[in-house]
């Protein structure tokens, strides 16, 4: 894609399973086959730059490595995060904002995009609206903000913030009338969803564009038009079992069984390293 305005794409990684390492490459080329030169930034956190890099692969020389720690967590958000940042719940703030005078598109790891979803495509193009852009999804899950998220479901797997749009005046205004500490995933997409639903509604990508992907229901098996989000793939261990069968691997294989279609959407070969 060689359409304007500057767009810039983040993500955010832990130590996650290593599916969860080869989808964040997936991601990270898929991004680059819609937008081509851009800003690309891989915010590392829990392991060491050099470990995450070698277990993602082979990516485009544009892409940058960032180092994230607590410290980068605004001051302001601090007091309503427990120390253990349980569930990862707060990386994805730690910088809150890298690029706040472009298009900043966040991808979680797990979400790869090999056509560009209509809302993305209308957020780029409305030049100095302030609409942002959420994931729809197939239900509700804000955690302690649901009454202030509206009645669509969405989730943070892919969030974008135009141009001049403060993230951090959204967030203090929702936990000054919301003071509560965040304790799991849910809480942290919820806080999002509801600051950038405030003032205006987000253009939403659906979930026939960018599946909700996971072998259990209510999530798609099948993957979207444009993309799909593996949700569930991080994992190490999931704390249940169906059928004396661990859950994880029945996630595992659904990746593997999506795996040769996804390398051949993006357009690369399969990385044999790691």
């Amino acid at each position: 894609m060689n359409s304007e305005p500057e767009i810039a794409v983040r993500w955010t990684i832990g130590d996650v399973s290593p599916q969860g390492f080869e989808a964040l490459r997936l991601s990270i080329w898929g991004a680059w086959k819609l937008f081509g030169p851009a800003e690309y930034v891989v915010c590392v956190n829990s392991v060491p730059v050099e470990l995450a890099r070698a277990r993602t692969g082979d990516l485009p020389e544009a892409v940058a490595w960032h180092v994230s720690t607590a410290g980068q967590l605004p001051q302001f958000l601090q007091p309503h995060l427990n120390g253990a940042m349980a569930e990862g719940v707060g990386w994805k703030f730690a910088p809150l904002q890298l690029f706040p005078n472009r298009h900043e598109l966040a991808l979680d790891n797990d979400c790869i995009l090999w056509e560009l979803p209509s809302a993305v495509q209308d957020w780029l193009e409305q030049g100095d609206s302030q609409a942002c852009v959420i994931a729809q999804d197939v239900r509700p899950a804000f955690g302690q903000f649901a009454r202030f998220c509206g009645t669509v479901p969405c989730n943070s797997g892919i969030r974008g913030l135009p141009p001049g749009f403060d993230l951090a005046k959204a967030f203090q205004a929702l936990l000054r009338s919301h003071p509560v500490l965040l304790t799991s995933e849910l809480d942290e997409q919820g806080l999002q969803v509801a600051a950038i639903s405030r003032h205006q509604q987000p253009l939403v990508v659906t979930v026939d564009e960018v599946s909700i992907c996971s072998p259990f229901p209510p999530h798609h098996p099948q993957l979207g038009r444009c993309g799909a989000h593996f949700v569930g793939l991080n994992a190490r261990h999931l704390p249940w079992s169906l059928d004396n069968r661990p859950a994880v691997e029945y996630i595992r294989e659904h990746w593997e069984k999506h795996r040769p279609s996804l390398y051949e959407r993006v357009g690369i070969k399969p990385f044999e390293g790691g």
